[in-house]
């Protein structure tokens, strides 16, 4: 196993499998399939850590941990032109930015 193991990993019932599957966001083409929840994040832990051995070993850039990433705070979005219109409206009415307005609504969802 990894020795400092950041990456994120989830455990989620398959229903086409009728078992549970270990994922890692940062390997999106690993899975294992396993009997129980525990096992399944053993063994997709225990791919990841292989896979990321023979990474190294062959000088490939292995994937940054999503836990360890510096995240700016920005990103751009596009948007269909009728919505932007509807939602600068929005952030008008109440007295506020666009940008406010949707950090707000994307912070409702979260």
């Amino acid at each position: 196993m990894l020795k400092n193991d950041y990456y994120t990993y989830r455990v989620t019932w398959s229903v086409e499998d009728n078992e549970y599957v270990g994922l890692c966001s940062e390997f999106p083409s690993l899975s294992w399939l396993a009997s129980n929840q525990d096992a399944a994040l053993t063994g997709i832990r225990q791919v990841v850590s292989e896979v990321v051995e023979d990474m190294l070993t062959n000088g490939e850039e292995i994937p940054e941990p999503l836990a360890t990433k510096k995240y700016s705070g920005r990103f751009m979005v596009r948007i269909p032109p009728e919505l932007h219109k509807e939602l600068a409206l929005e952030a008008h009415e109440a007295g506020i930015s666009l940008n406010r307005l949707a950090s707000d609504k994307l912070g409702r969802i979260h």
